[in-house]
């Protein structure tokens, strides 16, 4: 260039070395604060989704939740109950609060066997899963308010039978941030939609970017998984401009109606789903892993998820949730031998898998596994209700006063079974827990006093455990 000067011309040799050292050094101070900015656009500020530290210093990292919607029975699962089968075909010897008609005692048709150095107790629908057993913390004495499959699901993943609270993953999405700018930080894997729908992943009063983002699964083709992911006529660079100026345009618009907390939720949502087009294709193509990765968690909808979660927290999401729907999965209020067998076998390789693969990869010790459901099921036959269709009887109402639930990874004890139901399975006797003191020890494992992760609402500081819980201490390592 004409009349071009280089800034060295007038310089010494060592201020030249200095001058370039500096230059040297601010490229290692940008690399450190990529994330920072990465995370800011034109005219948006800071991203709340940033990784942010925890109250105290902890293993877990990041959470996947593999909701077993429907109710699993505990004792055809994880707790076996031998005065089932001395009472088989008669009344137990207790009167039992069920929600709907119930006869006799009804023992479970499935084989238990012990497995690991711990001797932990698994049914013979989830023999892949029990060679993991040595990594689990099963607890038995889990309680939960109502019968229902909607309150009841809605309490697991919220912390609320009634009201519109915001799900866990919102809130450790809230208090943790995410590890990577373009993905969505809270991931909800399920085909179709669960019970009680949105409500499971929902962020209720809290901004809305920390809501879970719904993925279809029945689909296979990337492509269509998450539809209109990429531009087809547009270059990168001409999105950019074009969600820029969009932009501008909805910040006047937010400002001028008081930053109301939907629009600026939506406004996060384009640039985010901007962002997805360098990494979503990637992390959701499971065709991509080694043969002998698909072939660890096995065929079907339900591995597929599992290996898909592994995937995403791999690349930085905080919280997956895989829930495990086929038509009425779990909820086997006749055919439970039939029904809880083909669901076992449905989800059974793919947990084993999951677990294997995130020890294999080192990734265990900082991903919390949670499994289970919203409930249990009784001990006894349900039977048909005058007015309803014909119902065969060889299946189990729902049971919400003891029911059972896997922990992995993540600081928890391993090795470990805690908590008891009666000698037939029917309500937690022994270190009851809670939904709300599950909350509390899954928030503690993510490094949170649950009592001081809050948000203010209406005049008051909420949080997910709302006025409860206790944190279960002795399955945490």
């Amino acid at each position: 260039m004409y009349g071009f000067v280089p800034p060295w011309s007038d310089c010494s040799r060592r201020e030249l070395l200095r001058r370039v050292g500096m230059g040297f050094g601010s490229l290692g101070l940008a690399a450190l604060m990529r994330s920072e900015l990465v995370a800011k656009t034109p005219d948006l500020g800071p991203n709340p989704l940033l990784p942010r530290q925890p109250h105290l210093p902890v293993k877990a990292k990041r959470v996947i939740h593999v909701f077993l919607n429907g109710g699993p029975s505990q004792v055809d699962t994880f707790d076996p109950k031998p005065m089932l089968d001395r009472y088989h075909g008669r009344e137990l010897p207790k009167k039992l609060i069920t929600e709907r008609p119930t006869g006799a005692c009804l023992r479970s048709p499935f084989a238990f066997g012990k497995y690991g150095q711990s001797g932990m107790d698994f049914s013979e629908i989830f023999r892949r899963t029990a060679r993991c057993a040595d990594e689990f913390c099963l607890i038995r004495s889990m309680q939960t308010d109502l019968p229902n499959h909607e309150p009841s699901m809605m309490m697991m993943n919220t912390g609320d039978v009634r009201l519109p609270r915001p799900s866990l993953g919102s809130w450790l999405t809230y208090g943790l941030g995410t590890e990577n700018q373009n993905l969505p930080g809270y991931i909800s894997l399920c085909p179709g939609l669960p019970t009680s729908e949105v409500q499971n992943w929902q962020s209720a009063f809290l901004p809305g970017v920390f809501q879970g983002t719904h993925i279809d699964t029945r689909e296979t083709n990337v492509e269509k998984l998450i539809a209109d992911l990429r531009h087809d006529s547009l270059s990168r660079g001409e999105q950019r401009e074009q969600l820029d100026l969009l932009q501008r345009m909805n910040l006047r618009h937010a400002r001028e109606r008081d930053q109301d907390p939907q629009l600026e939720a939506r406004i996060q949502s384009f640039e985010l789903a901007f962002r997805m087009q360098l990494e979503a294709t990637d992390a959701f193509d499971v065709s991509r892993e080694p043969s002998h990765i698909r072939a660890l968690y096995g065929p079907g909808v339900q591995a597929r998820q599992l290996l898909m979660a592994r995937r995403l927290v791999e690349r930085g999401v905080r919280f997956v949730q895989v829930f495990h729907k086929h038509g009425q999965p779990w909820d086997s209020h006749e055919k439970i031998a039939e029904l809880h067998g083909r669901l076992g076998r449905e989800c059974d390789q793919g947990i084993a898998g999951l677990i294997t693969d995130l020890k294999q990869r080192g990734m265990l010790e900082d991903t919390l596994v949670v499994i289970g459901g919203e409930f249990g099921r009784t001990p006894v036959v349900e039977l048909p209700r005058p007015g309803f269709p014909p119902l065969e009887i060889s299946g189990r109402d729902h049971n919400h006063y003891g029911f059972s639930m896997l922990l992995a990874g993540g600081g928890v004890r391993r090795g470990m079974t805690y908590g008891s139901t009666c000698e037939f399975g029917y309500e937690a006797v022994e270190n009851p827990v809670h939904v709300h003191d599950l909350h509390a020890t899954i928030l503690r494992l993510m490094g949170f006093r649950h009592e001081d992760l809050t948000y203010r609402h209406a005049g008051r500081d909420f949080r997910l455990t709302d006025v409860y819980g206790n944190v279960v201490k002795a399955v945490i390592a």
